[in-house]
């Protein structure tokens, strides 16, 4: 994706100001922006058209990152979570009273993934945080496959990052966290 920690550094700073950031992921380019600035996710959802109450996804690169929205996981379970990274599954998990409604809607889960995709654990470590991720879309779209897509959707209202997609051919499935159910294949 980038070469040099500077750009990364660039990056951070454009998501503390709440921009929005497209950004490759493992089956489509992924629309993202600080978990914490509520402007920021409301313009992203607004730009998706899609509706609050449905809530979003966080990527992260490992457990520390999404910790602070989540009731407490062991050990074990803190394992259980990053083993599963690299089959791109995300868990619906049991939130923290104060994780914010702007992030898991409706819900008393939010969505959580590891990402094993190489540019985007990157983004997320160089960046030190978790991102959220929703695919590069308006709703009810095909999600943009490449970078050039999504510059053709989202011009100058996201910064678009270089970078290859996956080569899953499906969004991640998602899950329950604790029983495993399956809630989307």
């Amino acid at each position: 994706m980038f070469r040099h920690s500077a750009s990364y550094r660039r990056v951070a700073a454009y998501l503390k100001r709440g921009g929005l950031i497209a950004y490759p992921t493992e089956s489509c380019y992924g629309l993202g922006c600080d978990p914490d600035n509520r402007s920021a996710v409301q313009r992203l959802l607004k730009l998706k058209q899609r509706p609050q109450h449905k809530g979003l996804i966080l990527i992260a690169a490992n457990y520390r990152q999404v910790a602070r929205y989540l009731q407490p996981l062991t050990p074990d379970q803190q394992q259980q979570l990053q083993n599963v990274g690299a089959q791109a599954i995300t868990y619906l998990m049991p939130v923290r009273a104060a994780t914010p409604r702007w992030l898991r809607g409706s819900h008393d889960t939010l969505a959580v993934r590891l990402t094993a995709h190489k540019q985007a654990a990157q983004l997320c470590r160089s960046v030190n945080s978790a991102l959220v991720s929703t695919s590069a879309n308006r709703s009810g779209q095909r999600p943009a496959k490449t970078y050039a897509q999504c510059q053709r959707l989202f011009g100058r209202k996201v910064w678009v990052l270089p970078g290859q997609v996956g080569k899953r051919k499906k969004p991640s499935t998602i899950r329950m966290w604790g029983d495993d159910k399956i809630i989307r294949n």
